[in-house]
């Protein structure tokens, strides 16, 4: 009995030290472009943890083993229509299993543009996402990061994110600064999985976009969150995954983005499936689909050259 207690002891702290987390706020205070007033973020877990009226926007940090810490790290967005976030499905899940290939996986809880709190809605997904990307370059050594291997993960409207991080990850707003700021938010590579890209073609997902810019939003707007627009040769090599059966994001949004990236000369890799829908995460159980997590394996080894 003694023996087995010891083994059992010995495998749990194995896999303890396998995956370490800790969960950091972005901001220090009320985080910018948001009032302070009485609201509480909601939590529902039902088949999935769903978060939605996010006002701390934090940093969950999952650590491997120092061992097989390959310098890599991912900032994974998970989607939601930017009304909720489904935190584990698109988020905790991934960066858990980042972490068996020797990957940091970072999961990131950012505001929701639907809040009462905020000022300026539209820019507040964006900002966290900016804010995500120089803090984990800031810690970079503390956790074991190589600065210039750092990449987004985007799921559905989290991938509208990662997408509009990839592009826009030089935009400024006028608001005070400190020293994380004055890192580079640009990601190193992109992945976006079943991601939302365009608000203006007829692909366009409408939910996150009256989410993001309102019901009536100016051209301007529209064109500005459409990342097939503003896709240029500093957008970081792309991975991208779709299902062609897709009935909630099309898949003419992967396509958009592929092309742009083509356009551009930026390094691209697009998997398409013909079956699997919207949402499909894993992709367990759904058919061939269940094969893109081992093709983006290959992919990201070559992003470690």
């Amino acid at each position: 009995m003694k023996k087995l207690f010891f083994t059992l002891l010995t495998l749990f702290s194995s896999h303890m030290l396998l995956a370490q987390n800790h969960i950091i706020p972005l901001w220090e205070g009320t985080p910018p472009l948001q009032k302070e007033v009485e609201l509480k973020e909601k939590i529902v877990q039902e088949d999935i943890v769903r978060i939605s009226n996010v006002q701390t926007p934090t940093l969950e940090v999952y650590l491997p083993a120092k061992s097989i810490r390959n310098g890599q790290a991912v900032l994974i967005f998970p989607g939601g229509g930017y009304r909720i976030l489904a935190y584990d499905w698109e988020g905790t899940d991934f960066a858990k299993w980042l972490n068996t290939q020797g990957i940091v996986g970072i999961v990131v809880k950012y505001r929701l543009p639907d809040s009462p709190s905020l000022t300026d809605p539209k820019e507040v997904p964006l900002l966290d996402a900016q804010r995500a990307m120089r803090m984990v370059r800031y810690n970079a050594e503390e956790w074991g990061i190589n600065p210039e291997k750092v990449g987004v993960m985007g799921f559905s409207a989290g991938g509208h994110l990662a997408s509009t991080l990839s592009t826009q990850y030089d935009h400024d707003l006028d608001l005070p600064k400190d020293t994380i700021d004055e890192l580079s938010a640009r990601p190193d590579f992109s992945v976006l999985v079943y991601p939302v890209i365009s608000f203006r073609d007829k692909s366009a997902h409408s939910g996150s976009s009256k989410a993001l810019i309102g019901e009536n939003p100016s051209q301007d707007f529209l064109d500005r969150f459409s990342g097939e627009l503003n896709v240029n040769a500093d957008t970081p090599p792309t991975f991208l995954v779709h299902a062609q059966d897709d009935k909630g994001v099309p898949v003419r949004n992967s396509l958009l983005y592929y092309e742009a990236l083509t356009d551009a000369g930026v390094p691209a890799s697009m998997h398409l499936y013909p079956t699997g829908g919207h949402g499909f995460a894993f992709g367990l159980g759904k058919g061939t689909v269940e094969n893109w997590r081992n093709e983006l394996l290959t992919w990201l080894k070559t992003m470690q050259d």
